[in-house]
């Protein structure tokens, strides 16, 4: 049994994250900004107030948890606001950067002390910030920022690999959730079972790497 960390737990792919690792017996400690009758019912860890894009967001996870240790950090918190060229404006694009790109690395950063030798970090990113995989236009703040988050999991893998801490950057795949707008092939379960079976395949040999849930790599 370890002790997960998953933020963006209220609802979709987070949610049922946090189902099936306390199904299984891990010890599950749900981050979001308010807590939700569903998340309730799951008889886990709750820390609420936290918003990934407030600095002060790893603070708030790290007195939640007390005196406990973190063996897998889930970075799961997100939003998709879709948006054409032609209705672009700073300050959504912004958002997507400070809660996308700019709050997992600093929530992360807050909770090194956490991290020991062993421990795993998932960035739950999307394959629509890969640049290798040739982008179909359109979502500039949401695929600008997920690819941000990329390169913030692969410096993190170098960073954190003396540590013995080991990162992975995870596409959950097109899944049906109110961020898509009820959109996408799977539901969250599917998602949810493929992010955590490579959270638990995570080594340091494989470190640094952008996987599908399916268990397929993705190029950058």
């Amino acid at each position: 049994m370890g002790t997960w960390v998953v933020t963006g737990a209220n609802r979709g792919i987070g949610l049922e994250m946090c189902r099936q690792l306390k199904a299984r017996g891990d010890d599950v400690v749900a981050c979001c900004r308010k807590t939700s009758k569903e998340l309730d019912g799951l008889g886990v860890t709750i820390i609420e107030g936290v918003d990934v894009s407030d600095p002060k967001a790893g603070e708030v996870v790290k007195k939640g948890l007390g005196d406990k240790k973190i063996d897998v950090l889930v970075n799961n918190a997100g939003i998709l606001v879709p948006e054409a060229l032609t209705v672009l404006d700073a300050e959504g694009l912004r958002r997507h950067f400070d809660v996308n790109a700019i709050g997992p690395l600093l929530l992360t950063q807050a909770l090194l002390s956490k991290l020991g030798k062993g421990s795993k970090v998932g960035l739950v990113s999307s394959r629509a910030g890969s640049i290798g995989d040739k982008p179909s236009g359109g979502m500039y703040g949401y695929r600008m920022s997920k690819a941000a988050l990329n390169m913030a999991g692969a410096n993190l893998a170098k960073d954190l690999l003396p540590n013995g801490v080991a990162v992975v950057v995870l596409h959950p795949g097109f899944i049906r959730t109110e961020m898509t707008g009820g959109n996408g092939n799977d539901d969250p379960p599917v998602a949810a079972k493929g992010l955590i079976a490579r959270l638990d395949e995570l080594t340091l040999e494989t470190t640094g790497r952008f996987m599908h849930a399916n268990g397929q790599e993705i190029v950058w």
